[in-house]
């Protein structure tokens, strides 16, 4: 066990003039035992895959006597996430249990009929063709953070927080309206970090035969966490349902249908566990994806040139707005590749329904298909030299083949919030390399880790310096 936790430590691959490998933790030799492999996951789900991981392939694979079949090729990923969809709708038992707690039966971790009839209502709720209403929003809260990095000069900070505070200003005042205040949108932000530090995503119940999991334990500090957000989306769900909610944002709007079909069932309850997934997935994906690329470009100072380069052509020396992001391909490139090596959520988890083949294996019911988005983007039969970070991947007309990157998941249950994460993350980054020089603090040892998301550990601190 001592040697496996040297040989873990993170690693950052040789850099020089034009390339750049990005930290991930050095895979052990050998696949790891079982004691082994869940003391590991504990601390670090992407720290128990092997070299022999990193490979396209689709591995039966026994934990405790509950099997697992890890889908490693594009074929497989397809079987999974899209052909056979039906049979592995269900997020694994141990995303449900972590997750209940915190959103009830929200989107993200329903299925049946709870998830086939709030799907398409939440989906259009996000649709692309509402991303330019909710552009302003996106630039204003940019803009005024631009001013307070401005005011802080030379000081050291962490952009993982800076970022969250970002993506969850934009969150709040899109799905909850302006009226939120700035300290109920610190409570919420402040629940989900504590809730994702105290929470338990092993579930070792389902691994000694129990095909749901147990319910976890919920100690003082999660019960905290949970309710100090449930308090404020409470508070704010009541208010729109009384008639005194913001007219343009996404809560409003879930109202609004709630009320033309009330066939929906979406009572109070279901709008709060809506608005809570919606605020998790918008806010927390978002800003890990944005804290990523600012350790990627800070390493890669002639992606950086191409980028300020191409603002400059497309916005001149005014802010990018969401009306330009169609034009930023490098920015555009620089979030997708960041999405490539760092995943927000790693592990994608499907719990069989009826016994399946595929690929040569034979599925048991209950049983655990692990698609792996951190494996899968790292293959080197899909991606030419996989750990390097190499936003040209993505330029013009280049395309990844389909299911060889997935990091908003795929098929039917691919993220519906898709296009407005993406376009908050390009313009949020544009508006602030513009104006800001931002480097890793130097010294500092960068370790991707993961629990329900994927962050580097202990944050990542930061200087900023204005460019003008």
């Amino acid at each position: 066990m001592f040697q496996f936790f040297e040989k873990a430590r993170p690693v950052v691959e040789d850099r020089g003039p034009g390339w750049f490998s990005a930290a991930r933790p050095l895979p052990p030799e050998v696949r790891l035992g079982t004691v082994d492999t869940l003391l590991v996951a504990r601390r670090n789900l992407l720290a128990i895959w092997p070299a022999s991981a990193y490979r396209v392939s689709v591995d039966d694979i026994r934990l405790l006597g509950r099997q697992l079949v890890l889908v490693n090729s594009p074929d497989g990923v397809k079987h999974v996430l899209a052909t056979r969809n039906d049979n592995y709708e269900r997020k694994s038992p141990q995303m449900r249990r972590a997750l209940e707690h915190l959103i009830g039966d929200g989107l993200f971790i329903s299925d049946g009929e709870t998830w086939r009839s709030r799907r398409p209502l939440v989906a259009d709720i996000v649709h692309k063709s509402r991303v330019p209403v909710f552009g302003e929003t996106m630039e204003a809260v940019t803009l005024a953070m631009a001013e307070r990095w401005a005011r802080r000069g030379g000081e050291a900070f962490d952009v993982l927080v800076e970022m969250a505070e970002l993506t969850a200003e934009i969150i709040a005042r899109t799905v909850f309206g302006n009226d939120l205040g700035a300290e109920a949108a610190h409570e919420v932000i402040e629940g989900f970090t504590r809730y994702q530090a105290g929470v338990d995503s092993l579930n070792i119940p389902y691994f000694l035969g129990f095909d749901e999991g147990l319910p976890i334990l919920r100690g003082p500090g999660l019960r905290k966490a949970a309710a100090r957000v449930d308090r404020v989306i409470r508070r704010v769900i009541d208010d729109h349902v009384a008639g005194r909610g913001d007219d343009k944002s996404m809560i409003e709007l879930l109202v609004r249908r709630q009320k033309k079909n009330p066939e929906l069932g979406l009572d109070v309850s279901a709008l709060s566990n809506e608005a809570a997934t919606i605020f998790m997935a918008g806010h927390e994906t978002t800003a890990a994806t944005l804290t990523w690329a600012w350790y990627l470009v800070a390493n890669a100072p002639w992606v950086e040139e191409a980028v300020l380069a191409e603002i400059e052509r497309v916005c001149g020396a005014r802010p990018p707005t969401v009306a330009d992001v169609a034009e930023l391909d490098w920015c555009r490139a620089v979030i997708e590749e960041t999405l490539r090596l760092y995943p927000p959520v790693p592990i994608l988890a499907r719990q069989a329904r009826e016994a399946d083949s595929f690929a040569g294996v034979e599925v048991a019911p209950a049983s655990l298909a692990v698609v792996v988005p951190w494996l899968l983007h790292r293959c080197a039969e899909l991606w030419e030299t996989p750990d390097r970070f190499m936003p040209e991947r993505f330029l013009g007309s280049q395309r990844p083949a389909p299911y060889t990157y997935i990091p908003f998941a795929a098929g039917p249950r691919i993220c519906p919030g898709l296009a407005f994460g993406l376009t908050e993350a390009i313009l949020c980054f544009a508006i602030l390399i513009q104006r800001f020089r931002v480097r890793v603090v130097e010294g500092r040892a960068v370790e991707p880790v993961c629990r329900l998301t994927l962050r580097p550990k202990g944050g990542l601190p930061v200087v900023a310096a204005a460019r003008r």
